[in-house]
């Protein structure tokens, strides 16, 4: 018998020698069984829940049991930077130079002449079939809302959110430039994101009325008892200070509620001295940072006619010395902004490794695709290993981080509420209803 027909047929069992990094495991006996702060634990799984986890080899284990031989287990992954309503337009709007300028050109035609209802729910709901296949549990999208839009991918999102409850927990955010919230249409919109209980969000430029927009942002979300999300300083100019703004107004207006700021790459070419104090007020302002590795690696510093040498990504590291939350995404997804990608986490962790130098040691950084982005979108409940949660699990026959990072991962057994869920990743034909190729 398989372990998935074992599993499928047992409503308590055991998954036994199993390897959990010890940073998603809340209770603080387990010690590292491994210099890579893996620690060999028994879990016990009953009615959908993690009952118990033990020692490996420290209780009496009664069948019916799994033996996982060494191999890795995460809770499910929590992507907290995506752009759903963008995502697999790819075929017919290329980014043919691979620039950013090029991909605003082509997303805005896109939106033109392709969005409609019908064609937005397709391209979501096949990536949020993506993502449950490779285990995600919690998505959080930010959704083109400038004028019009804002009707079609918040009714489009609405209607997946409850589709999907249960299997993704789902969260949007608004996206417009700031200036945006300055006219009447921004407070509209406001209001909008409050009646869907979403995240105020928007993109932050550098420009004379920088500060007048963020305080008008900060006022409406203030009111609303809104969180905010931004994307700031996704750029290689060393003038780019959206984060350090964003904190100085979030400290003058004592924001209560979360806010994260997405790719900070101009912080990565900045004055030591800017460096410094831009962290300082993040922290103090409690700003989560979400790094997009992928993304910024395929967009920034490209030309035709050199190689290009800064990988775009965010002072990750110094981040995290700094005590500041560091999370780590999907972002774009087949898309003008991001060719590839198929929502997976542990391939955003796999990438996020190689591409930030998060391996030797790798510490605690797999709790950016899992632990840490769940505590930043309000959900303490997912992205981590303890008793009494869900067994929202994703089992690895990889026993090391070496081996997990080294292949697709493709055989992984996912498990919601103890139970295997099909992995089958839906196929692109799916698609072939809609305009794909312009």
């Amino acid at each position: 018998m398989s372990i998935i027909s074992e599993i499928s047929l047992s409503e308590r069992y055991w998954l036994k020698n199993a390897h959990i990094p010890l940073c998603l495991l809340d209770d603080s006996h387990f010690s590292p069984d491994t210099r890579e702060g893996l620690c060999r634990v028994d879990l016990e799984i009953a009615q959908g829940k993690i009952s118990s986890i033990v020692l490996s080899g420290s209780n009496v284990i009664e069948n019916p049991f799994i033996d996982l031989k060494g191999g890795i287990i995460f809770p499910g992954f929590v992507d907290i930077h995506t752009h759903l309503d963008k995502s697999h337009i790819w075929e017919r709007s290329p980014n043919l130079d691979g620039t950013f300028d090029t991909a605003i050109t082509a997303l805005k035609r896109d939106t033109q002449v392709f969005w409609r209802p019908e064609d937005v729910y397709a391209r979501m709901e096949f990536s949020l079939k993506c993502s449950y296949a490779h285990g995600t549990t919690a998505i959080r999208t930010h959704l083109d809302s400038c004028g019009r839009k804002a009707d079609l991918v918040f009714e489009v999102f609405k209607r997946l959110q409850t589709q999907w409850q249960g299997k993704i927990i789902l969260q949007a955010v608004c996206l417009v430039s700031l200036d945006y919230f300055l006219t009447d249409k921004g407070v509209i919109l406001a209001d909008k994101v409050a009646e869907y209980g979403g995240i105020l969000g928007g993109v932050a430029y550098m420009n004379p009325y920088l500060d007048k927009q963020l305080n008008q942002v900060f006022t409406l979300a203030k009111e609303r008892d809104l969180s905010l999300d931004f994307h700031v300083d996704e750029n290689n100019d060393p003038n780019s200070v959206c984060l350090y703004k964003v904190a100085e107004v979030a400290l003058k207006h004592e924001f209560p509620n979360q806010i994260i700021c997405g790719h900070c790459c101009s912080l990565a070419v900045q004055p030591q001295e800017i460096v410094n104090q831009t962290m300082k007020l993040v922290k103090q302002a409690n700003i989560g940072v979400v790094s997009l590795p992928m993304c910024n690696l395929y967009l920034q510093d490209r030309a035709s006619d050199r190689t290009p040498y800064w990988r775009g990504i965010t002072k990750v590291h110094e981040f995290k010395n700094q005590g500041i939350p560091v999370t780590f995404a999907s972002d774009n997804c087949r898309d003008p902004f991001f060719g590839f990608g198929d929502h997976d986490g542990l391939e955003v962790f796999k990438e996020s490794v190689r591409i930030a130098h998060l391996d030797t040691p790798y510490s605690d950084w797999c709790s950016g695709v899992t632990k840490i982005p769940g505590i930043l979108m309000g959900l303490s409940s997912i992205g981590r290993i303890s008793v009494g949660l869900n067994a929202d699990l994703i089992l690895f026959k990889a026993r090391y981080f070496s081996e997990l990072l080294s292949r697709s991962q493709s055989n992984r057994i996912v498990l919601r509420r103890g139970k295997p869920i099909n992995t089958n990743l839906p196929d692109y034909a799916e698609l072939d209803n809609l305009v794909l190729v312009n």
